[in-house]
């Protein structure tokens, strides 16, 4: 096995050990701490960190401690997520969720530079198109992380359901179930009760040991890589930190950008009311706790199948077609929960909005990267000209098209990284859409 392929190997199986133990535990946040709505506010909390951190922390971390040191330090902030639900308070979540907030975006802008120079540099040595061989990478990471969703709800319910502690309730109590729950309510259902202690340590245990062994599998076995594109002639000059941060908000000038935020900010809304009010309201209070991650496991398997078969059809369907399947199914999907009384003998139902719920999502998470990554290209292009010069600056800046869907609500989970090349008679350029921002790579070349 080749060093490059290796080094892609532990990069992925990092990601898959402290995604299995996050996603896991952020599927069951509104549930495990619902008393004032305490799960909620610390995914709302930790969003909010991820918005903050996105606008300059990469660049700032990248450069000073390398993808290497990037990773490590961002992956020891989910870590302490972990382990402060051990002794879960406003005191210990808050903290913990703007902790994991702020090193989210330096995590995935370093995790896809690494990738993207892995694959450049390897495919130089190996007389190969740097963009196959970055794709091909690409493809393997996803390939490895996307199981994260299946194996960390896998473990919840597997935990939790060694001795259920939620009873059969009675009729009258399950009206207060699905569209009718309220944070404040006083009406005793399974959404008041938590599992015993004894199986939540366990739980957290097992998901804190996967995120521990994630940063020592990360220390101990990626190289660290040097980015020569940085280091060669015209990339010596860091861009300062408030001419990055501007850069941000002088894009929203733009109106078409603007009204492309709609698209991201929608996809969050809906994977924070499945994440958080839908495994509440609905699967906790009816059927129990330790359904959560089977009903989860079934929404991320027919949304990873979905985006496959999206990617495939779109090219004869087109965009919009998708698009129209996407809202027609999610809206009809709101009419029936918001009119559906759920009942524990209607198991197969809730795995039936979950499915549809992922066969939606899939719409958003496959066609929103291929109707905003174009503009992004093209945007970040034409700032790049300046004053009347024939070829783009530098380094530019243009946190865009992730910024919106990280803040937009509490459970939104960051799931795609694109990677484009534009080629020019004299120079090539990066675009890489991060939850980290648009950056704009000017390669080393020899200009003739």
């Amino acid at each position: 096995m080749d060093r490059s392929l290796r080094n892609v190997l532990v990069v992925s199986f990092g990601f898959l050990l402290l995604f299995t133990a996050y996603g896991g535990l952020q599927s069951l946040q509104s549930s495990l701490y619902s008393e004032e709505g305490l799960g909620v506010t610390a995914l709302s909390t930790l969003y909010g960190g991820m918005l903050l951190s996105s606008m300059f922390l990469p660049p700032l971390l990248i450069e000073r401690l390398g993808c290497k040191g990037t990773i490590i330090l961002s992956m020891c902030g989910y870590v302490a997520f972990s382990v402060g639900n051990f002794f879960a308070s406003w005191y210990t979540l808050i903290p913990t969720s703007i902790l994991l907030g702020l090193g989210a975006a330096p995590l995935w802008s370093a995790q896809c530079t690494y990738l993207t120079i892995t694959g450049n540099t390897h495919a130089e040595k190996a007389g190969k198109r740097g963009k196959d061989m970055v794709n091909q990478y690409f493809g393997i990471f996803f390939l490895i992380f996307q199981s994260s969703g299946v194996w960390g709800n896998l473990i919840s319910s597997l935990v939790f359901g060694q001795t259920p502690s939620q009873e059969t309730l009675p009729e009258e109590q399950l009206t207060s179930c699905g569209a009718s729950d309220c944070l404040m309510a006083t009406t005793t259902t399974n959404s008041t009760q938590r599992p015993s202690q004894q199986l939540v340590y366990t739980l957290l245990g097992i998901y804190t040991g996967s995120g521990v062994l994630a940063v020592l599998m990360i220390a101990a076995f990626l190289q660290p890589i040097r980015d020569v594109q940085r280091e060669s002639e015209g990339e010596k000059k860091s861009v300062p930190f408030w001419s990055t941060l501007l850069s941000t908000f002088k894009l929203y000038r733009d109106k078409r950008l603007c009204l492309l935020i709609l698209l991201p900010l929608y996809s969050g809304l809906q994977q924070g009311f499945l994440s958080s009010e839908y495994t509440r309201s609905y699967v906790t209070c009816t059927l129990g706790i330790q359904f959560v991650g089977y009903v989860m496991i079934c929404f991320s398997a027919t949304d990873a199948l979905c985006s496959v078969l999206y990617g495939k059809v779109s090219q004869y369907t087109g965009r919009a077609v998708l698009y129209v399947l996407g809202a027609v199914t999610h809206v009809s999907c709101m009419i029936a929960l918001l009119l559906w009384r759920p009942r524990a003998d209607h198991l197969a139902v809730f795995f039936v909005f979950s499915g549809l719920w992922g066969v939606a999502d899939a719409v958003w998470q496959t066609q929103n990267n291929g109707e905003t990554s174009p503009f992004c290209l093209y945007l970040g292009n034409t700032r790049g000209l300046e004053n009347g010069k024939s070829k783009p600056t530098n380094e530019l800046q243009a946190n865009v098209s992730e910024m919106t869907d990280l803040a937009a609500v509490p459970a939104l989970r960051i799931k795609s990284t694109c990677d484009l090349r534009s080629q020019t008679e004299h120079s090539s350029h990066v675009l890489s859409c991060l939850p980290g921002g648009l950056r704009i790579h000017r390669t080393a070349e020899n200009h003739l």
